[in-house]
């Protein structure tokens, strides 16, 4: 650093180089991603937006380590994707990144505070009552851990796949369309829970979506297009958001 130049570095906590994705064999070959190098700082929330076919479920499965790359490299806290084995692969996951999905994903058969804990039982970890009740405040959820998922709303069963992620405290929360099963007022809260998850708690999130308003609660908007990344910017209003896209599409 030059001399009198206070900025504190941020941390990478994920990094792609020159990642590509293709499916199929000879004429048949689809390319999905086509030499995406990006990064995600820690403490950030990062919007990926994109035409239907554009990549960005394709990037956001690379990124988590839920699909290996055909060329190019992806790494999660300095760690190396390629490197690892399908089990030191599935222990990363466990261990570092949180998922929050469009079906919620929670078992039928646990109540809320299970499924919120289900990633500490699996991991053989101890639970930090401390951390947990925080989360359980943050996401207002402390009169309904003991009903199971189909006793709750659409909302309410977010807010738990919320909690869910930021319960083991991971490096990122990849979120794979949050927003997209809820109505406007539900949908609203996740996206404020996210966001507060950045602020308050200093996560990473990274958050594809189709949608605009989702968009505009993130500090970064990458648009994905045949695979490609053409914009890369900072935070924007929900109607600068769909503009962006419509200049995409």
């Amino acid at each position: 650093m030059a001399g009198g130049d206070t900025e504190v570095a941020v941390q990478t906590i994920v990094a792609a180089r020159d990642l590509r994705r293709r499916f199929g064999e000879g004429e048949a070959a689809v390319d999905a991603l086509v030499g995406v190098t990006v990064d995600f700082p820690q403490g950030r929330f990062a919007a990926i937006m994109g035409p239907s076919g554009s990549g960005k479920s394709t990037l956001m499965h690379l990124l988590a380590g839920l699909d290996r790359p055909t060329s190019g490299s992806v790494r999660i806290a300095d760690v190396e994707l390629s490197t690892l084995n399908d089990t030191q692969l599935t222990q990363l996951r466990r261990d570092r990144i949180g998922f929050v999905f469009q079906t919620f994903n929670l078992l039928p058969v646990l109540d809320a505070e299970e499924n919120i804990l289900l990633p500490l039982s699996i991991a053989g970890r101890e639970v930090d009552r401390a951390w947990f009740d925080k989360l359980i405040d943050t996401v207002g959820m402390r009169d309904r851990l003991h009903h199971r998922p189909a006793e709750l709303s659409g909302g309410q069963q977010q807010r738990v796949a919320v909690a869910r992620a930021l319960v083991s405290r991971p490096d990122v929360v990849f979120a794979d369309e949050p927003s997209g099963n809820l109505d406007s007022h539900a949908s609203g809260d996740v996206l404020n829970l996210l966001r507060g998850a950045v602020d308050e708690f200093g996560q990473t999130v990274v958050m594809v979506t189709h949608d605009a308003f989702a968009a505009s609660h993130a500090d970064r908007l990458l648009i994905l297009d045949d695979g490609r990344i053409v914009h890369d910017g900072g935070a924007v209003t929900t109607d600068e958001a769909l503009d962006l896209m419509k200049s995409v599409g």
